[in-house]
């Protein structure tokens, strides 16, 4: 029997949660709204909007200038990009009426748990073994640093694997046979 596809899992993820969550809020809005009252409900979901927001845009705010830090010194801002996409989903997840939704995007604003979550990700990416990162050099992003050795210019033919001679390797470079002719 053949292995399930994991796109199909997070797919599937995906779908129930956009069907369990919503059911899951509403029974909770209704189990709140009987102990507190309608009206004190609709204002605490307000107010915990209104405090997302505040959060929201400060933390956005202080990772951009962080990312800015880190590009001006000539590296590449993997962090605080991870910290803008957390940031991102709790906002608009702060902005959904709900108190499950309130509470997970309160916790994407916590920075110890943005880093936890980073690790588990990154760990899970590279068991994938469908992950790679590379990068060379420092100065990606300021043209004035670069020298005329960053680029190199050239032309190419796409070969696809039946047209390509057996002793050329994947860069159609001869292969160590063909170095002694």
């Amino acid at each position: 029997m053949g292995r399930f596809n994991p796109n199909v899992k997070v797919v599937m993820i995906i779908l129930l949660a956009f069907i369990v969550v919503p059911i899951a809020e509403i029974a909770l809005l209704i189990h709140v709204g009987g102990l507190i009252g309608t009206w004190e409900t609709i204002a605490l979901v307000v107010l915990t909007a209104v405090i997302g927001t505040a959060l929201f845009r400060a933390q956005g705010t202080r990772v951009l200038l962080r990312a800015q830090d880190v590009m001006a010194q000539g590296g590449f801002p993997a962090k605080e990009l991870f910290d803008g996409v957390c940031i991102l989903v709790a906002g608009v997840l702060l902005l959904t009426p709900g108190f499950i939704t309130d509470g997970l995007g309160l916790a994407l604003l916590v920075p110890g748990l943005r880093v936890w979550i980073g690790r588990l990700l990154w760990q899970a990416a590279r068991r994938s073994g469908q992950f790679h990162v590379h990068m060379e050099g420092t100065s990606w992003h300021d043209p004035e640093r670069r020298s005329p050795d960053d680029v190199i210019e050239g032309d190419f033919t796409i070969v696809s694997p039946d047209e390509r001679e057996p002793e050329q390797d994947r860069l159609g470079k001869p292969g160590r046979d063909n170095d002694r002719r």
